[in-house]
């Protein structure tokens, strides 16, 4: 286990979750939870969980529902699993904490490309050398990927923490939402991305700015993109 990355598979239906284990395993040390209270409780239990697989259709707590609990505690990469591809369906993924979706049916192929992408990075930001930034009430550790505001710990998701750091990298510089795309999900950017970035930054700046509606931080430079003075 300890050489192995830690999956949890959310979802209430046990034949999913056994196509995902046989999927995954052994590569990958796999945990299910068969709804979204026991993912939960399962990942307050537990440190050790490097991604979670998490159904949006799950009756009690939805996927969303359980994502943003999961978001007050923890910033293990979410990757969404749902039959819906519609772009106001994938915002919500993306509005309520999520790093990234996978439509049904999917390939074997699409779902290890994913999910090794989302592990690479989490591990990456993870053990990344840097500095600690101080901006305002805010500070960055680059060193151990943690954030602060007013001394207090904020929790930031996998793409969150990208944008961030990616922001502070340019510092000075306005950097628009299709690099700030490719940098954080290391994706081709899309017309429907720029929305996808949105989200991502409108959730930022409530983390970590005094006042989200009028960012001191994180500022909009309208018509070219975001930067961070």
């Amino acid at each position: 286990m300890l050489d192995r990355s830690h999956i949890l598979i959310v979802d209430d239906d046990a034949d999913i979750r056994n196509v995902l284990r046989f999927l995954l395993d052994p590569q990958y040390f796999i945990s299910e939870a068969p709804d979204g209270p026991s993912a939960v409780a399962f990942m307050k239990e537990r440190g050790d969980v490097d991604l979670v697989i998490l159904d949006v259709m799950m009756p009690g707590l939805s996927g969303y529902e359980v994502c943003q609990q999961l978001r007050s505690f923890s910033n293990a990469p979410i990757l969404f699993l749902t039959a819906k591809s519609a772009e106001k369906d994938l915002l919500s993924a993306y509005g309520s904490g999520g790093d990234d979706f996978l439509s049904k049916p999917f390939s074997h192929a699409e779902l290890l490309a994913k999910v090794s992408s989302l592990l690479r990075r989490y591990q990456e930001y993870r053990g990344k050398p840097g500095q600690v930034i101080h901006i305002d009430n805010l500070e960055v550790d680059l060193d151990n990927h943690k954030v602060k505001n007013k001394g207090e710990d904020v929790t930031l998701t996998d793409k969150e923490y990208a944008i961030l750091e990616y922001l502070l990298q340019r510092r000075g510089d306005t950097v628009t939402a299709k690099e700030l795309y490719e940098a954080a999900w290391k994706e081709q950017f899309l017309p429907g991305s720029n929305n996808t970035v949105m989200v991502h930054v409108l959730n930022l700046r409530r983390k970590v700015e005094e006042i989200p509606s009028s960012p001191a931080i994180i500022r909009t430079v309208w018509g070219r993109g975001y930067r961070i003075d």
